[in-house]
């Protein structure tokens, strides 16, 4: 037991504990600040699943490493400084996002959140929940196709910029008109943020999917489509039935009826009650105790 203590107090000895100052807090503070910035910036954009799919080749690369299968590891060796250029390429409309936000962006109020003002946190209100609803089931009387994206946390403004800016408030009469035959915006997709129309006669990537009906047309393939490649709600009206389908992860709901399609929204709207925060209590407390 006096040999083991001595052994540890030996090598515990020659351990040396590097000096900490202010700018060593400084710069630790900083760096996690931009390291859990950039991981909010992936988590809400198109990239998180392209980082996904990068983190399953970095485990494939570990094992080939651990097995030592020297013919892939010289291939990517000689592969490397190529793939950085693809990354950049591939991140290209992420990256020019993220800066121009950083522009834009309040680094102190990042920092410290003052506003505790909303209690309710919710990515659409009810009123806007009633009017798609509405709107999509006077289309489907008529047999009047349409397709709305509804946005949740990946934004959408790749796809955004491919159809003409609208900004506006979400109405059941805007949608039916947008999509009323014969008028300038009612070919491609309309999205929606938040409370508002943002954009219309946008275009989607159609998707491969082989088990898709071979009945269904451009407009279901093209909200399928979206929705694998984002974590956005699509409703489709159908043109030859006035069905009323949903695209969801991949997935297709199809003829689905209004208190469904309520279930879905109200999923999508993921209201959220929040308390205020406690400092905001004191602060009130204090005002009514001397009032």
């Amino acid at each position: 037991m006096q040999n083991l203590q001595g052994i540890l107090e030996r090598y515990l000895f020659k351990i040396s504990l590097p000096s900490i100052g202010i700018i060593d807090i400084i710069e630790i503070a900083l760096i996690a600040f931009f390291i859990y910035q950039f991981m909010v910036w992936i988590k809400y954009t198109r990239a998180y699943t392209l980082l996904k799919g990068i983190l399953v080749v970095l485990i494939f690369l570990l094992v080939a490493y651990i097995f030592k299968m020297n013919t892939i590891l010289w291939i990517v060796s000689n592969l490397a400084n190529i793939m950085i250029i693809a990354v950049v390429v591939i991140f290209q409309p992420e990256l020019r996002k993220v800066l121009e936000q950083l522009g834009q962006k309040n680094i102190m109020a990042a920092i410290i959140p003052f506003d505790t003002s909303k209690e309710v946190t919710e990515r659409f209100t009810d009123k806007t929940v009633n009017e798609l609803i509405k709107a999509c089931f006077d289309m489907g009387e008529v047999k009047t196709g349409a397709l709305i994206v509804i946005e949740q946390d990946i934004l959408l403004t790749e796809y955004e910029r491919t159809g003409i800016t609208l900004d506006a408030v979400l109405t059941s009469q805007l949608l039916i008109n947008i999509f009323e035959h014969n008028t300038p915006l009612h070919d491609g997709a309309v999205i929606v943020r938040g409370n508002r129309i943002v954009s219309a006669t946008c275009y989607l990537p159609l998707s491969d999917n082989m088990e898709l009906s071979k009945q269904l047309g451009t407009r279901h393939r093209a909200g399928v489509g979206i929705s694998e490649v984002t974590d956005s709600v699509t409703i489709i009206v159908s043109e030859e039935t006035g069905q009323v389908s949903v695209a969801k992860d991949g997935k297709l709901m199809r003829n689905v009826n209004s208190t469904r399609l309520r279930e879905i929204l109200v999923e999508t709207q993921n209201k959220q009650v929040v308390d205020s925060r406690r400092l905001r209590q004191l602060l009130k407390g204090r005002v009514k105790h001397e009032e």
